[in-house]
């Protein structure tokens, strides 16, 4: 259960070097593409086929990844415009049981993965390292999170989500 809960294992962060955090950039940049490869040719059922008993349908997956971009790109830019902000966190599991995210074709969230992650890339890129310094409150977690142990998160995130897709898809010999 736990490999197909976290198919590429859970996020570990141990610090961010140049290196490492151009290697998180080009995991975004490359996002939307292998999102729109692991949702191509899945048909309603797949769509439909969630990717473990008791997970989310590669349709609630691809619609929780533009909820999630939409939700984070906002909280990195707080960060950095303004002084340690508190966020609002989203119930995740709430969300994903709305209309939209049950029965919206998934190719309109990845217009919103592919527009918002386009514009997340080129601030990252225009970023000096002491912006990855910055923080904001995450009030649901309890605790501080800076901009560094954020994108690192966030890069991880998505290829997780894409692996669960890659499952279902799996599920439904590839339908």
């Amino acid at each position: 259960m736990e490999k197909l809960r976290y198919p590429i294992g859970r996020y570990v962060y141990e610090g961010m070097t140049t290196k490492q955090k151009d290697q998180w950039i080009s995991d975004m940049e490359k996002l939307p593409g292998q999102l729109r490869e692991a949702l191509s040719g899945l048909t309603e059922e797949g769509l439909d086929t969630a990717y473990r008993s008791g997970g989310w349908t590669a349709r609630q997956v691809a619609h929780h990844l533009a909820d999630a971009a939409m939700n984070s790109f906002s909280r990195f830019k707080l960060a950095l415009t303004e002084k340690n902000p508190t966020i609002k966190p989203f119930d995740e599991e709430q969300w994903a049981e709305t209309a939209d995210s049950l029965n919206a074709s998934p190719d309109i969230s990845l217009a919103i993965v592919e527009g918002i992650y386009a514009r997340w890339v080129l601030l990252l890129r225009s970023m000096e390292r002491s912006d990855y310094d910055k923080q904001f409150y995450h009030p649901g977690e309890g605790k501080q999170i800076g901009l560094a142990y954020f994108l690192g998160f966030v890069a991880w995130h998505g290829k997780h989500h894409v692996a669960h897709i890659n499952i279902a898809k799996e599920r439904t010999n590839g339908q």
